[in-house]
């Protein structure tokens, strides 16, 4: 039997149209997708539900145990922010120190009071995670979501968000790197100095004795045999005898 020519022109019609059809609600949908909000880069905006944050691709930020520079500075970072002398804030008040505190947010608790007057006074606060865990290993969401936690905490508390990062113990690889990154920090600090309890110097490496331009560590001791505010003098007394002081790291490190 036959084929109306007429017939099969008018199916072949119904079924361009249909096509079109499909294409533009296919095309509509992209767009939709596309438009939806966003937190940032590496947010995972636009992915599938349940996917979490997608990993950053973008410039990772340098990590910096020292500062290249022929000034006669040094710089004071302090971690934790478990020891709460009183007398320190008396101490970089009239010293005018410029110091850098990375603080855990598990550790700090409710002392964050005494973080804000020693920013009233001269401190920075940057980004030491909200549960001080060893970073390497773990998975991009749970790196992300410990620095990006921290983050948000500081800026509802103090409205900084911090540029610059310190990994807990000093560990960390690629995807810390990659997590610190997306939620917007540009350097990652470790230090070459650490200043012990009992208000000695060790060293990661390189020479025994302080150059222009290393960090010195401060962590927060158990118990330690001198305060927090004896230990900072008796370094300062330190810096004065070999004509060098204390510089400000983030005007150093941590610009894009």
């Amino acid at each position: 039997m036959g084929t109306d020519p007429a017939a099969l022109r008018a199916r072949a019609a119904l079924r361009a149209r249909a096509g079109l059809l499909l294409a533009g609600v296919v095309a509509l949908l992209a767009v939709l997708v596309g438009c939806g909000p966003s937190d940032g880069p590496g947010d995972g905006a636009g992915r599938s539900p349940g996917a979490g944050p997608a990993p950053w691709t973008g410039p990772l930020p340098p990590v910096v145990d020292r500062v290249p520079t022929r000034d006669a500075v040094v710089f004071l970072t302090y971690d934790d922010g478990a020891e709460r002398d009183p007398r320190f804030i008396d101490l970089v008040r009239e010293r005018r120190l410029p110091v850098s505190l990375f603080l855990t947010d598990s550790v700090v608790g409710p002392g964050y009071a005494h973080f804000a007057r020693l920013r009233s006074v001269g401190a920075s606060l940057q980004n030491h995670t909200l549960d001080h865990p060893a970073l390497r290993g773990l998975p991009y969401a749970g790196q992300r979501a410990e620095i990006c936690g921290q983050q948000r905490k500081l800026a509802s508390r103090f409205g900084v968000r911090p540029r610059l990062f310190r990994p807990p113990y000093g560990t960390y690889d690629t995807t810390t790197l990659r997590a610190a990154a997306d939620c917007g920090i540009a350097a990652v600090v470790l230090w070459r100095a650490t200043l012990e309890p009992d208000g000695h110097l060790t060293y990661t490496d390189g020479p025994h004795h302080l150059n222009p331009g290393d960090i010195i560590a401060v962590p927060s001791g158990e118990a330690p045999s001198l305060t927090l505010t004896e230990r900072t003098a008796r370094l300062l007394d330190e810096l004065a005898e070999r004509g060098m002081e204390v510089g400000r790291l983030e005007d150093h490190v941590g610009h894009r």
